[in-house]
This record gives structure tokens, C-alpha cells and sequence, in this order.
């Protein structure tokens, strides 16, 4: 059964053909700086995952389900090409088994600080906070940025959460799909397994200061992408294509170009 459509953007003119699938409580147009610097390379299609953004709301959580919804657009986007695809965080899980499922639409993939297994971070004291703000007392965001400053301190987190929130005469709201994601946290920080290989060229960004990858992740990822190349971003936290774009820019466009 054919799904509805995402809501998807389209970046640069380059003769590569690129999709970006982003982390949970993004969008695609968080991509953007990044896929202007590799405009003369690639032409990006920027897309808004199920349950953020601007694309539809689901019932439930499901990274297989997720996978075959982003090949969909894929296919489309595609048009009988294959292209390189680009995923961070939630988004690189989806993008990992994109390219194992359906190896037939990916050329290349990319896997911005996240591994093939279960994830550690701070999300839940993230939604958990966004949930107990009382959206209806705000007139500007600036009101709300000083409520979740209480529990949310660094001024980029608080920024990228909320970009999220939709300030209307008729009502706030969250744009994404913000309980239904806590409620499957679980899921989301975790695997649900794969089998076979991705045999196609494979570039995995870690960032140095993230607990996001560890050593132990290293062979779990090679036996399901056997040409992986590692390479960590010094300096950088989980959010590697904002804390480091130029360098992001650098790695991805010889990446992309490579033959």
C-alpha cells in the first residue's frame, strides 16, 4: 500500500542525486546549509520524516515501516537513478536499513553518529520537558525558550526543540507528533536487527564528543557494511552537521564525488 507523501524540498543542481533523512525532532530543512555547500555536486531532496515537520502523523513507531515509507519516496524522487543517502541519528537508522532493504535505490550511504544497535542519549528529559510546557500561556517563543531553559540550559538544544512549535491565533501546537514519540522512545533508541549486507561504498561520521558510537559498534557495522570508512569528527557532539558544517561539507562532497 502506497503511503501519502512526505513533505520534501529540493537543493542544488549538481548531477548526484542525494536524500537527506534526519534525527528525531528535526526537519529537513535542517539540512540546509549543508546541502547549499554541496549544490555544485549533488541535487538534495530534503525530507520531513513521518511524524515531524511538515508530513503526516502515524499511530505507532516502526523503524521497518519507517524504512519502506522513506523508499517510497525514494522511488519517486529517484526516477529509475540510483542516490547516495545521507541520515543522522534516527534518520541513519532509517537510512541503514533503507540501503539493506532496498539496495537497489542507494548508491552510496552516509550515517551521521549513530550505530546499528541501542542508543544512549537524553531525549527523555528532552520530550519530557517540551510535553510539560503549557503551550497555550505563550505569545512568543521567546516565552517559551525561558520555561525550558529551566530543565534545557544549552541555548542551541533549546533552539533546535523549538523550531518544533507552532505559534498560532488559533492555538500553539507542537508540529511533530510529540507524545506518540515519547510513548515510543524505546523503539526509536533502539534496533529492531537486520540481516544480510550493504555492499556498496559506506561513510560513517562519528562525533568525538558523542556517546553516541562506541568501539563495540564497529563490528556490528562492518559485518552489515563491509566497505564502511570510519571517521570521527574532532570537537563535535551528536549534532555533527551543525556543530561542524564546513567540515560536514568537506567530508560529504568527496564522498559524493568519489567514483
Amino acid at each position: 500500500m502506497t503511503s501519502p507523501a512526505l513533505k520534501t524540498s529540493i537543493v542544488g543542481s549538481g548531477p548526484r542525486k542525494t536524500v537527506f533523512l534526519h534525527g528525531l525532532l528535526g526537519r529537513g530543512k535542517n539540512f540546509t546549509r549543508i546541502a547549499k555547500g554541496l549544490g555544485d555536486v549533488a541535487q538534495t531532496l530534503l525530507v520531513d520524516l513521518p511524524n515531524h515537520g511538515g508530513s503526516y502523523w502515524t499511530e505507532t513507531f516502526d523503524y521497518r515501516a519507517m524504512a519502506d515509507i522513506a523508499a517510497e519516496t525514494v522511488t519517486e524522487y529517484a526516477a529509475g537513478e540510483r542516490v547516495a543517502v545521507i541520515g543522522h541519528s534516527m534518520g541513519g537508522k532509517i537510512a541503514m536499513l533503507l540501503a539493506l532493504r532496498h539496495p537497489h535505490l542507494v548508491s552510496k550511504l552516509v550515517v551521521l553518529d549513530i550505530a546499528p544497535g541501542e542508543s544512549k542519549g537524553s531525549f527523555e528529559v528532552l520530550m519530557d520537558s517540551m510535553l510539560a510546557l503549557p503551550l497555550g500561556d505563550y505569545s512568543t517563543r521567546s516565552q517559551a525558550d525561558a520555561d525550558l531553559a529551566v530543565n534545557v540550559p544549552e541555548t542551541g538544544t533549546r533552539a533546535f526543540l523549538l523550531q518544533n512549535l507552532s505559534l498560532s491565533k488559533t492555538g500553539n501546537s507542537w508540529e511533530p507528533n510529540l507524545a506518540m514519540l515519547r510513548a515510543h522512545l524505546p523503539e526509536i533508541m533502539g534496533w529492531p536487527g537486520a540481516e544480510g549486507s550493504f555492499d556498496e561504498p559506506v561513510l560513517w561520521v562519528a562525533g568525538g564528543k558523542s556517546p553516541y558510537i562506541t568501539e563495540a559498534d564497529i563490528e556490528p557495522m562492518r559485518r552489515l557494511f563491509p566497505r564502511m570508512r570510519r571517521v570521527v569528527m574532532k570537537g563535535a557532539g551528536h549534532w555533527v552537521h551543525a556543530e561542524k558544517p564546513d567540515e560536514t561539507v568537506y567530508l560529504l562532497r568527496g564522498f559524493l564525488s568519489a567514483d
